[in-house]
């Protein structure tokens, strides 16, 4: 099953590239290599400002990661040249909770970019992974999540 037909199946459509909301670019490939910058969770088109073990509960932040990983694959594409099918791995998540300090459940939260990333790629969607706890995320956001990945 190629990705698109697994994006329809899970009715995901993928948003355009974010425009950068500071010094930086969306995107940087370097041999077979594209690392993602770091893309925040939003809700109603706006940054899903809360803190983890304040004002957010793990299973909505695994909503909210879930979210971070749709609009990655929206940038993952244009990297791609418009074809995620070009994916030949993703290689590793880094993901950054904006929590109180004894908030412990960052990598639980980081499990719902993971586990969409591996349903929709498959075996190639599989990849090392680094969850933070953090005490503050631009905006307010309540998650932040990187990705690099290899292309064919």
């Amino acid at each position: 099953m190629s990705v698109y037909d697994k994006l329809k199946e899970l009715n995901i459509t993928l948003p355009p590239v974010s425009v950068p909301a500071a010094a930086y670019v969306p995107y940087v490939q370097t041999g077979n290599l594209v690392f993602l910058s770091g893309h925040i969770a939003r809700k109603d088109g706006k940054p899903w400002a809360a803190q983890f073990g304040r004002d957010i509960g793990t299973d909505e932040g695994k909503e909210a990661a879930r979210s971070v990983a749709i609009d990655l694959m929206g940038t993952l594409q244009a990297a791609c040249g418009g074809d995620l099918n070009r994916v030949k791995r993703i290689v590793k998540v880094m993901s950054l909770v904006n929590s109180t300090g004894d908030f412990t459940e960052q990598h639980l939260v980081t499990n719902g970019a993971s586990e969409l990333l591996g349903q929709v790629f498959g075996e190639k969607g599989v990849h090392a992974r680094s969850a933070f706890g953090v005490a503050q995320i631009p905006l307010g956001a309540c998650v932040e999540i990187e990705l690099i990945a290899e292309l064919a």
